[in-house]
């Protein structure tokens, strides 16, 4: 039975008997005393014949049936005003009841109850802030907060130019290399490197910056400079683009573990999620009717699920994570499973901590409920394929005997993973499907257009392929031993960071058993605000990622790493000793992510000062 027959049969069986109870005017208290009767009648059944069965249907529920029936409608014929408003109340009624037993069944009662209450007092919050005196001390502490980012993000000071319109003529390639130059100088005068005291060049940076060494940027420059106005929007006139973009994904769909599967491009693993949500929300709708579609994703997926969500108006279930292996509860997942999910998510990795969702787990749901499972390899994307033949996959054994570090299933080899994304180059992402059926739906086509039949596989239209000869070119001098030396020494540069924390700075503890490249650690010690571990990190130079649920940092090992990984832990461990013996409470980790948990309104006011600092970007 169809899921519109079903909910149809379900509503017309309770539109009936609330029908029923209104014409006949039965009440709540005889409605009682007749399931107790009928309570006690089973009471005294010891063995249940089918005769029994039989005769009862054949004396007492059909003619019932037919007397509610024969009632119903002909209070329906005489006052069929009054029956098309209960109708209306009824359908209401059915439908929000629904949308509350599925909610509540993702969510909990108690977590349905704390999203109530912090929604109610966030309001009366808001509400209060919004009055003339409260109004007036939050814009003036807003104001401060633009100010302090436009000093950071701004250059300042005397003779700094501004080139705000077009120039009356042309300038030559000397002039606008000397411009360059002189912006680069006034953006860090006297910050340091960058205009906040850290050179990337360094490696005292988190993720970031992909650098694979002078070379490997001297090819992928030399791939712009030749397919620089070139469009994959136009493969006829550009060929070779649109043949080294499909051997971008054939090359990514074998190291996935699809080689017969399909995928496309995109600009990065943004717009490669947004691809994934919009491809299975135009599944559902066209082969299961899903018009109300809903997805599922663990605490710990990518901000871009959110985003895609909200672009594509698809309702969220966020789960919660294991305290200790960080992997998504599964028993949640499974719970949260409703008529409109259209799609699970897992990480492998995931970007706060590291660490990679139970992928098997997942994919027996996916499958046995007919919905899909998007695994986000974005943060994995050219090392997990190479952990194996590093000899680094099954992880490590601790001194209590405790496998950690070791990488579980999680390609297309797993049963029920139905896409990966997978990051190629900054600026360039591959969205994967185990089928080209399934890519059919992430299309837009458009026959009507006036302007011509119009196709896209992306969110973008015209899009530089010169990111694409980039990405071809720098996947082709690397090489499959490229990628590997590579994943050996960016991943046992991580294990050397955990591993030191373990041992040697036990007021951390590191968060899960991450398999890859990503370490995140949160404090035990009460005393330790491991944000102003980050904080005093940052004065020393190093750019790190604030997490939270736990409160934490992470790092994002690269090869920029490897020659600092020493450093990083001896700053990392004097920086814990700083917080404990003179915390601040004045950086700007501290700042930030304090006023986030300080009370309900604390997020609204976080989104307030990224709106600035998004704001800001655009200030010249």
């Amino acid at each position: 039975m169809s899921l519109s027959l079903l909910n149809s049969l379900l509503f017309a069986c309770l539109a009936l008997a609330l029908e029923w109870f209104r014409v006949s005017g039965t009440s709540l208290t005889a409605i009682g005393s007749s399931l107790y009767n009928i309570q006690c009648s089973l009471e005294t059944i010891h063995a249940i014949r089918a005769f029994d069965v039989i005769t009862a249907t054949h004396t007492t529920i059909i003619p019932g049936t037919r007397a509610v029936l024969e009632t119903v409608i002909g209070e329906s014929i005489a006052a069929p005003l009054d029956t098309l408003k209960s109708l209306l109340f009824y359908y209401v009624l059915y439908v929000y009841s629904i949308k509350v037993y599925r909610h509540m069944n993702a969510r909990g009662l108690v977590g349905c109850i704390l999203e109530g209450v912090n929604g109610a007092v966030r309001r009366i919050l808001l509400l209060l802030l919004a009055l003339p005196p409260s109004r007036s001390k939050v814009q003036s502490e807003l104001s401060k907060v633009r100010h302090d980012i436009e000093l950071k993000l701004m250059p300042q000071g005397e003779g700094i130019s501004r080139h705000l319109a077009l120039p009356p003529q042309g300038r030559s390639v000397q002039w606008i290399l000397e411009e360059m130059d002189k912006m680069d100088e006034e953006a860090n005068r006297g910050k340091g490197e960058n205009g906040n005291g850290v050179d990337w060049r360094e490696g005292k940076i988190s993720g970031a910056v992909y650098h694979g060494g002078e070379d490997l940027t001297r090819v992928i420059v030399a791939a712009f400079e030749r397919y620089a106005v070139s469009n994959p929007l136009h493969p006829d006139v550009f060929p070779a683009v649109r043949k080294m973009e499909a051997e971008i994904v054939s090359m990514c769909l074998r190291l996935y573990n699809n080689p017969d599967g399909a995928g496309t491009m995109t600009s990065g693993g943004t717009e490669s999620i947004v691809m994934a949500v919009k491809t299975y929300r135009d599944w559902a709708r066209a082969v299961k009717g899903i018009r109300n579609p809903e997805m599922i994703v663990p605490i710990t997926a990518h901000a871009a699920f959110h985003k895609g969500a909200a672009y594509m108006g698809v309702k969220v279930h966020t789960i919660p994570v294991d305290t200790t292996t960080r992997k998504v509860d599964i028993r949640r997942v499974r719970k949260a499973i409703n008529p409109n999910t259209i799609i699970l998510v897992g990480s492998a990795i995931n970007f706060p901590d590291g660490n990679q969702d139970d992928i098997v787990a997942l994919g027996k749901l996916a499958s046995g409920h007919n919905i899909g499972l998007h695994v986000d390899c974005c943060l994995g994307s050219f090392v997990l394929p190479f952990l194996e033949r590093a000899g680094l996959a099954d992880g490590e054994t601790d001194s209590d005997g405790n496998v950690k570090y070791r990488l579980e299933p999680y390609d297309f080899r797993v049963k029920g993973v139905t896409s990966v994304s997978c990051d190629t180059h900054k600026g360039s992402s591959v969205i994967m499907y185990r089928d080209t059926s399934l890519r059919r739906y992430q299309y837009y086509v458009n026959p009507n257009w006036t302007g011509g039949v119009y196709a896209s596989p992306s969110l973008s239209g015209s899009r530089p392929g010169s990111l694409i000869a980039g990405t071809w070119a720098a996947m082709q001098y690397m090489g499959s031993d490229g990628y590997l030396n590579s994943c050996h020494s960016v991943v046992t540069c991580a294990r050397k960071i955990a591993n030191a924390i373990t041992t040697r700075i036990p007021t951390l503890y590191v968060l899960g058993s991450p398999p890859s490249s990503v370490v995140a650690v949160a404090s035990r010690d009460k005393d330790v605000d491991v944000l102003e571990v980050g904080d005093a990190m940052g004065k020393r130079g190093w750019h790190l990622n604030a997490i939270t649920e736990p409160k934490g940092l992470h790092i994002t090992c690269t090869k920029l790493t490897l020659t600092v990984v020493d450093t990083f832990i001896e700053d990392l461990k004097a920086c814990v000793e700083q917080a404990r013996r003179a915390p601040e409470g004045r950086g700007s980790m501290v700042a930030l992510y304090g006023l986030g948990s300080s009370s309900p309104v604390g997020p609204n006011l976080v989104g307030e000062v990224a709106s600035i600092y998004l704001d800001t970007l655009y200030k010249v």
